[in-house]
């Protein structure tokens, strides 16, 4: 989900619950704040993960100095309910220049953080004319975002804001036009899932989105 905070921006203490909820931000800064003292600054180099599991309040902001925010905030749906809630939070390593970095993955891989089910995440920062292989597992589902810029795929275009799935794990390239940041996802399609949470329940949904329309 593409979320964009104007500075001045205040998100009120709320719960999520279930989800598990990464704050990626390539530029800019959102602020972090909840009742257990967390204190908290996202940015190009830092990466939070919200493990909401059975219940995690927080509230998010910018400060009237902040640069306008666009980030996406990424909701895993764990593989059970009620897990324990815990929040990541740190440095990302180093992005070089059209290389894949290892943002996140499963519990008990070798990605810098971790969520509960079977996603392995990564970005890349591509120059005009780049040429990058998308990550691929066997068996597993690639799916890719353009944050910025425009790629092309398979005699395809992809611009700003634009998606695109690879249903089988073959080699499939990518070709800037543009510069830009392009993020993957490698997803395991047959992984135990947890429907229910704040945005994993389509009926919450359904109420959030009523109450916003009264």
């Amino acid at each position: 989900m593409e979320s964009f905070l104007a500075p001045g921006t205040h998100i009120k203490l709320h719960e999520h619950v279930q989800d598990e909820i990464v704050s990626w931000v390539p530029a800019g800064v959102m602020r972090h704040d909840d009742p257990q003292g967390g204190h908290l600054t996202v940015d190009a180099d830092h990466l939070m993960i919200m493990n909401s599991g059975r219940g995690f309040q927080h509230e998010e902001r910018t400060r009237d100095d902040d640069p306008p925010l666009r980030m996406l905030q990424i909701f895993v749906r764990p593989h059970a309910a009620d897990l324990e809630p815990q929040i990541q939070h740190g440095r990302l390593p180093e992005p070089e220049a059209n290389a894949w970095r290892h943002v996140f993955g499963p519990t008990g891989s070798e990605a810098p953080f971790t969520v509960r089910n079977a996603v392995h995440c990564c970005d890349i920062r591509m120059g005009l004319g780049d040429i990058a292989v998308l990550p691929a597992r066997p068996g597993w589902r690639t799916y890719f975002f353009v944050f910025s810029g425009c790629v092309e795929a398979e005699e395809q275009t992809f611009g700003e804001a634009e998606s695109g799935l690879c249903p089988d794990s073959v080699e499939v390239r990518i070709r800037a036009t543009a510069e830009s940041i392009v993020v993957s996802f490698v997803v395991g399609p047959n992984a135990q899932i947890c429907r229910g949470g704040t945005v994993g329940d389509g009926e919450t949904v359904q109420r959030m989105a009523a109450r916003a329309r009264s």
